[in-house]
């Protein structure tokens, strides 16, 4: 992919240009040769990245930093920089959230291992050819062992281990393996293993436990094409494959990835796939997989049209001759497609202008995506410990209808059988009480695709006149009008429509939700509910139970 390797060659001296701006040059700062993250901190994690890119562009013959003296003095800063802060037990700190932490001293050694083999390579280079400038020598192999110091120290610590989330286990099990291939050190292999016996949590649809897709999903990936290569068991690369193709049906119409499922910190956030570039040229090439290379053309298309840099991933193309080598011109097309994640539970559909999810075991259980308009769908309401409609299953009617369903239990405490210990409340224990049970209220919802969009069936009962509600959050539209007002769709604003058509519009599209209702105006709820979304507009149909009601969402033109 030449003309991709080109461009992150270019966008590398653009980060190093800044990485030279950003570090702490005093030889007084305790943080001398550290690096300002854009947050003001100055941590190891930040400035590995930064040495790492500004060794590949030191090393590359068309990066305009080619042997830069400034740049070679900056690396070695960033490295004194580095050990200075690494603990005796080879650990680093990540200062916001981690300390002599495992996972992000996995992080790091991740980052550094592919600098220090392109400094082998490098150094060996310089010797064979009998190059001249010694002192030029003499940095390549100062660079060479200052990194593989680094990171003998840092393997040490990883066989310490210790992790808080799944996606810890592989990054720590797949660096150990790595680094236990550069040392030579196969005993590091055995403390891996003690993670692999867990057996890793990628179920049938191809999903990880954290169903991180903006971040943690490639992180995942990441480590299971290392365990493959290091293990020699191709079970990792179907891991690894499973999930990317799954992947391929999570792109929004505008490119973005849908992340509303996440468990972690990416939910919600629109993030393009850059990320995931080079596992899919990767697998692309050793797979002979056009799907895959197309997805990475698909890719620097969505770089090019949101201006977005380039991954960080310099290094490995000049390891890997064959990155920079491979040409596919056909770029990948999202094609519609229809696929029910039955263990996951979800569903996700895409068609040409617009896509659409629905998801159990969460409070917004559907969305609606055109080219520049999303919404989300929740029914509020307050029973017992309850808030909101949480579909406990979703079932896959036939090709066009999905079915969610809950039962909302309700109960009530009875007095103790015999005297507690304590009239304390905050110290009884609660769970010897028996309970009273009932009523149940018992939600059910339909959600049926028509001619460009979406039939929203819903039924609620079990109990009378309590106050529901549906909440349509929107993002991306300028206004909003039905037959009686237009308003700015103005984040943070909210409308209670009570009968007709809600149409949503941008200069381009326009969609449509409707029919509206309003029975009563609770829309906030009790204590616990979910609060407004002030980053949206809100639209809410309101009524009380028992109800029956259909909204349609339809995409404009």
């Amino acid at each position: 992919m030449r003309q991709h390797y080109e461009r992150i060659i270019r966008d590398t001296d653009k980060r190093v240009a800044k990485s030279l701006k950003i570090q702490i040059k005093d030889r007084t700062n305790k943080n001398f040769g550290g690096f300002v993250n854009p947050k003001g901190l100055i941590e190891a994690k930040f400035a590995a990245y930064r040495v790492v890119s500004m060794i590949a562009a030191f090393c590359n013959k068309e990066s305009k930093y080619y042997h830069d003296e400034t740049v070679s003095e900056s690396v070695l800063n960033g490295l004194e920089y580095i050990k200075r802060v690494q603990h005796e037990s080879g650990l680093f700190d990540y200062i916001d959230c981690n300390f002599e932490s495992a996972p992000d001293t996995a992080f790091i050694v991740k980052k550094l291992l592919p600098a220090a083999r392109l400094m082998h390579d490098v150094t060996l280079k310089a010797d064979m050819t009998q190059q001249d400038d010694t002192d030029l020598k003499d940095v390549f192999g100062i660079i060479y062992y200052e990194l593989s110091d680094i990171i003998k120290e840092a393997a040490n610590g990883l066989k310490l281990g210790g992790f808080h989330t799944p996606n810890h286990r592989w990054a720590i099990a797949s660096n150990l393996m790595d680094a236990g291939d550069f040392l030579g050190d196969k005993s590091l292999y055995d403390h891996a293993q003690k993670y692999l016996n867990e057996g890793i949590d990628c179920n049938e649809d191809g999903e990880f436990a954290e169903r991180s897709t903006g971040n943690y999903n490639r992180i995942n990936n990441d480590a299971m094409i290392t365990l493959a290569t290091f293990t020699g068991d191709d079970k990792y690369f179907e891991y690894a494959r499973k999930n990317m193709d799954m992947m391929l049906t999570y792109i929004e119409p505008d490119g973005s990835i849908f992340t509303m499922n996440s468990t972690r910190q990416d939910k919600g956030n629109r993030i393009y796939p850059k990320d995931y570039y080079l596992q899919y040229l990767r697998m692309g090439i050793w797979e002979n997989n056009s799907k895959y290379l197309g997805y990475c053309n698909f890719i620097f298309d969505l770089i090019d049209k949101y201006n977005l840099s380039t991954p960080d991933i310099l290094v490995s193309f000049m390891l890997d001759p064959d990155l920079i080598e491979c040409e596919y011109s056909e770029v990948f097309e999202p094609k519609e497609y229809k696929a029910f994640y039955k263990e996951s539970k979800i569903a996700r559909v895409r068609h040409d202008e617009f896509s659409f999810t629905i998801m159990a075991g969460v409070s917004n259980f559907l969305y609606f995506s055109g080219q520049n308009m999303d919404f989300n769908f929740k029914i509020g309401g307050s029973f017992c410990e309850h808030r909101a409609f949480v579909p406990e299953t979703i079932e896959k009617i036939d090709e066009n209808t999905y079915y969610l369903k809950q039962v909302m239990k309700g109960w009530y405490y009875l007095p103790f059988e015999e005297p507690p210990q304590t009239s304390d409340w905050w110290k009884m224990d609660h769970s010897l009480r028996e309970k009273k049970y009932g009523p149940d209220i018992t939600i059910e919802v339909y959600v049926r695709e028509i001619w460009r969009g979406l039939e929203i069936e819903m039924k609620a009962y079990g109990v009378e006149n309590a106050p529901f509600r549906l909440e349509i959050s929107e993002s991306g539209a300028n206004t909003v009008k039905n037959d009686n007002a237009k308003i700015p769709a103005t984040a943070g604003n909210i409308m209670i429509s009570g009968g007709g058509y809600s149409v949503f519009e941008t200069d381009e599209s326009y969609i449509t939700v409707g029919t509206g209702f309003a029975g009563h105006e609770y829309i906030n709820g009790k204590f616990g509910s979910e609060a407004v979304n002030h980053e949206r507009f809100t639209l809410y149909y309101t009524d009380f139970i028992p109800f029956e009601r259909k909204v349609t969402i339809v995409n404009g033109d």
